[in-house]
């Protein structure tokens, strides 16, 4: 037996809770479509999320090491499904809807530049006089105009409540608002767990990562109280482990720590506030998906540290001054030359300008990508 569409809705309609969207009462999408006759709205938004090109660039973008300069490293995109992984079992449990929250967190770094944020930050001071540049700001662009696979539409005419839950700063700007719709001054319960699930999941992978470069060891990380309590945690549950065995664990259960403590926190809120609509979330004095204070304290020694010991780390620090270096030369050149550019993005200048379009253009590149067009035009390559 196929299940169609309105019998999925249906089961939403019965599982969730009061305040978790719906597919059945998404305000829609700005170029209407017809329904699908098996997926529901959100479970479509993921689709073409997944299909896209920007989705799939992220394979080659920067999470915090240079792409290509070791087999393990996260990646942008490596990153992206662990927080939508992490994403869905906060949803799961919460009773609200699994597919948008996986959805937000999928599309939630699309809009990255090459090289993480030293790129963002390089690209936000060149366009400092036109508009600047923000990462989450540039994956509302690609889902809304830069992307063009369908006919009849420009972007991915992804469903309001999507394009909602992407404007991840927009939604606390006093009266802000989409279509017409409120949007503020809080996010949606999703969007929110999509917000948080970001947080979370990069405490625990850029550890597993700095370990992995060789940049912290094992013994430094015992001076912070909460990977302590996270690796006695493990030492529990497993009596016989070797040193990498007992560091996974670790990490595993640094991220079980956050996950718990966000569910306990969410929960008290809700039952505090008794959201009864998607509308009265939003609308909230405080978000409801969150760490609890005393978490978020135990969280600032471990942040201090990758800060000192991995994203300040002389050698990391190397990297970025060469990928800025180069982006600053490519941009520079592409300005002077944007009949260099791709065909689409020549085709944009005219309603952009020039300085918005070469962004456009520098801010979609993979990392590989930007250091081969750099050697092509401006006649060095970048030693990573």
């Amino acid at each position: 037996m196929l299940r169609t569409r309105e019998q999925a809705e249906a089961i939403e309609d019965k599982l969730l809770a009061p305040y978790a969207h719906r597919s059945s009462t998404s305000r829609g999408r700005a170029y209407p479509e017809s329904p699908h006759p098996h997926r529901p709205d959100y479970q479509r938004d993921r689709d073409r999320v997944i299909h896209s090109q920007c989705f799939r660039r992220l394979e080659y973008k920067t999470q915090v090491f240079v792409n290509g300069t070791a087999d393990h490293y996260r990646t942008r995109l490596t990153h992206t499904i662990e927080v939508a992984a992490v994403s869905r079992t906060l949803a799961r449990a919460l009773d609200v809807n699994e597919d948008l929250a996986e959805t937000i967190a999928l599309a939630h770094d699309i809009g990255h530049s090459p090289f993480g944020h030293v790129g963002e930050r390089a690209l936000n001071d060149l366009m400092k006089d036109h508009g600047g540049f923000d990462h989450n700001i540039q994956s509302l662009r690609w889902t809304e105009l830069l992307e063009h696979r369908y006919p009849g539409h420009p972007g991915l005419n992804l469903s309001w409540e999507m394009r909602a839950g992407l404007r991840k700063h927009l939604s606390r700007t006093p009266g802000e608002t989409l279509d017409g719709q409120a949007i503020g001054p809080f996010q949606s319960i999703e969007a929110q767990i999509a917000d948080v699930g970001d947080d979370l999941t990069y405490y625990a992978h850029d550890v597993d990562d700095g370990l992995d470069a060789g940049l912290i060891t094992p013994e430094q990380l015992l001076e912070i109280p909460i990977w302590r309590k996270a690796l006695e945690r493990a030492r529990r549950e497993f009596t016989a482990m070797t040193q990498d065995q007992e560091v996974a664990m670790a990490i595993r259960g640094l991220l079980d720590l956050q996950v718990e403590n966000v569910l306990e926190r969410s929960a008290e809120k809700l039952a505090e506030h008794q959201p009864q609509t998607p509308a009265e979330v939003m609308a909230c004095r405080e978000r409801l998906v969150d760490f609890t204070p005393a978490l978020a304290e135990e969280l600032k020694p471990l942040r201090a540290f990758l800060f000192e010991h991995v994203y300040w780390h002389p050698s990391v620090q190397s990297e970025n001054e060469q990928a800025v270096e180069m982006m600053r030369k490519l941009f520079a050149f592409y300005t002077e030359h944007p009949e260099c550019m791709g065909r689409q993005a020549q085709e944009r200048i005219a309603a952009e300008g020039v300085w918005r379009t070469v962004c456009d253009y520098v801010s979609g590149m993979t990392d590989r990508y930007a250091l081969a067009e750099h050697h092509r035009f401006v006649g060095s390559q970048a030693k990573f």
